[in-house]
Parts: C-alpha cells; structure tokens; sequence
C-alpha cells in the first residue's frame, strides 16, 4: 500500500472514531433522564383531590411526607417514576381508587462535582440542571489537565445508592484527541453525576 493511501486510511479511521465519540455523547445526551435528589423541593398535586396538594424537600433518604400515606421514598426516581410509586402508595393504602399524580420541581438541590489533582483550576463545579455534563466537558472547563498530569488514567470516585463506591477509569487524553482509547463507545460519553469525584494522577516521569 502506498504512502499515501495508508495516510488517507489513517486519517479516515481518526475521523470514524471522532465522529463515533460524537454520536455516542449526542446519544447520551438525548437519553438523558433527570433524577430527583437529596434537597430537591417537590410540588405533589393530585387530579382533583386539591386538599391533598402538597410542597416537600426530599430528605437525606430519599424520603418526602405526604398526606394520609406518611412517608414515601422517592429520591434517585424519575418524575414519571416517583409518580407512579405515589399513585401505588394511595391506591394499595385505598386511600384514593384511581389518583393521577403530578410531580414538578420546585426548587433543585445544589448538584456539584469535585476534580482535583493535576488540573489546571481544581475545585468543585456546578452540574447543569436537567442536562449532562461529561467527564471531557468538565476537565475543558477546568482548563484542561497539566502538563504533568496524566490524561489517560483519570478515575472517576462515585458513591452508589447502596453507600459503596465504585471507581472508573477513563482515558480522557484519547477521547479529546479522537480516538476511542480504550475502545469502550460509553467512555466517550462518560457522564457526570453528582458528587463524583474526579482525580487527575501525575505521570511517572
């Protein structure tokens, strides 16, 4: 194969593996699903059943208070969830035969991640509300990794619903360059959640 040809088939498969990155973030972004969180403030309104309207702050456990059927957990649900662990709670109670539950976010709890390490600007930064935020997008807001910082061994710390931690190791260094590193299609479309904790290791020089 010529010279030429194999720098046109290089310069192809650097262009295929981009523009897979960019479908897999453009896909993640729209599959995005918002999840209600610690301190978020919820507007609870039943069809019809006005003495039952209610305002509440979801506590450290998930947990809102509402009338007749008390406590109820509803954090790491989905509106359309949440909603439908509300209509089961009043139904199975036989508190109301056919309740249609609507859920609206009053008032969204701070959501923030931490990057630290071998970043330019560490500290913590604000996650946008109801929309993503990658791992790639983050590390270009805090002014990219230094020059002695290692890109392709960047972890990601996230604490689970159950209280454990699970750690992630991503190489950033490759998904900005375009190429797919590891070759996992979902690293290029890692996305924050928060409370992540994001750490830049130094290289081994």
């Amino acid at each position: 194969m010529s010279t030429c040809r194999l720098l046109l088939l290089l310069l192809g498969l650097l262009a295929l593996a981009g523009l897979r990155g960019a479908d897999a973030v453009s896909e993640a972004k729209k599959n995005f699903v918002h999840r209600l969180q610690m301190a978020d403030r919820v507007r609870i309104a039943i069809y019809q059943e006005d003495d039952l309207t209610s305002m509440a702050r979801i506590d450290a456990r998930g947990r809102i208070n509402l009338p007749l059927i008390g406590e109820i957990s509803i954090g790491n649900l989905t509106l359309g969830e949440a909603q439908d662990a509300i209509q089961r709670a009043y139904r199975d109670g036989r508190y109301l035969r056919a309740p249609q539950v609507t859920i609206n976010v009053e008032e969204y709890a701070l959501r923030e991640v931490s990057v630290q390490g071998q970043i330019r600007n560490p500290g913590r930064y604000a996650l946008p509300i109801e929309s993503t935020f990658t791992l790639v997008e983050l590390v270009t807001k805090a002014g990219g990794i230094t020059d002695i910082g290692k890109g392709t061994a960047i972890t990601v710390t996230r604490v689970l619903p159950d209280g454990s931690r699970k750690v992630f190791a991503i190489d950033v260094d490759s998904l900005i360059k375009g190429r797919k590193g590891s070759g996992k299609d979902a690293d290029n479309a890692f996305l924050l959640e928060p409370n992540d904790i994001v750490y830049v290791p130094e290289r081994l020089i």
